[in-house]
């Protein structure tokens, strides 16, 4: 999996004021759990923003004065009115412990369904994953070229053996259904059919 690089400063004082005189210089209060202690920091809000705002899933490696720690975003607060990002929390990763994690469904490949006219129902648009670090993947391939309509694709079907995931193995991730349009032309075909028949 990816990783993006945080550059931060320990924290000396974690109070109230500390941490709104830290906002204020556009700085945002952070938390790494996971160790043998959690480790208090502050990184600029522009570091977030290819971690947080974005459809993708990233592991962050945090630097702190010379010492560098591999992450996971777990926890993430904003401002209800600004959208500013308050505080954030990571996860310390270690390379022999496994951590879960919400991983994106990528869609491969054109659906025989959908090209007679069913319509695609992406029911789950990521799966929690519980690997290594090593083994987390940036995203979970699902290929639809063989769905017809009428046909599903669950979780039993992407599973593998470098991750678990933590669903249900009948939860359907994508299916096939008959579309409106569709299930008219089907109609009026058998009602031709009936009408030819007669």
């Amino acid at each position: 999996m990816k990783s993006i690089t945080i550059k931060g400063s320990q924290r000396e004082s974690v109070g109230k004021v500390a941490t709104k005189a830290l906002r204020n210089a556009g700085q945002v209060p952070c938390v790494l759990y996971g160790g043998d202690k959690p480790v208090h920091f502050s990184a600029e809000e522009i570091a977030f923003k290819n971690l947080v705002y974005t459809p993708n899933v990233y592991t962050a490696t945090i630097e702190l004065g010379g010492e560098t720690f591999a992450a996971v975003l777990q926890d993430i607060q904003f401002h209800p009115v600004t959208d500013k990002i308050l505080h954030v929390d990571f996860y310390q990763l270690f390379e022999d412990k496994e951590i879960s994690m919400n991983i994106p469904v990528k869609l491969v490949g054109n659906s025989k369904g959908v090209m007679i006219g069913g319509a695609l129902r992406h029911n789950m648009r990521k799966l929690r994953v519980k690997a290594l670090p090593a083994n987390l993947p940036d995203f979970i391939e699902a290929d639809i070229t063989e769905l017809g309509i009428g046909n599903k694709l669950t979780v039993r079907a992407l599973q593998n053996d470098a991750y678990t995931i933590l669903h249900p193995e009948t939860n359907v991730v994508v299916q096939v259904r008959m579309s409106r349009n569709a299930s008219a032309a089907a109609a009026e075909e058998e009602e031709e059919a009936t009408e030819a028949a007669e």
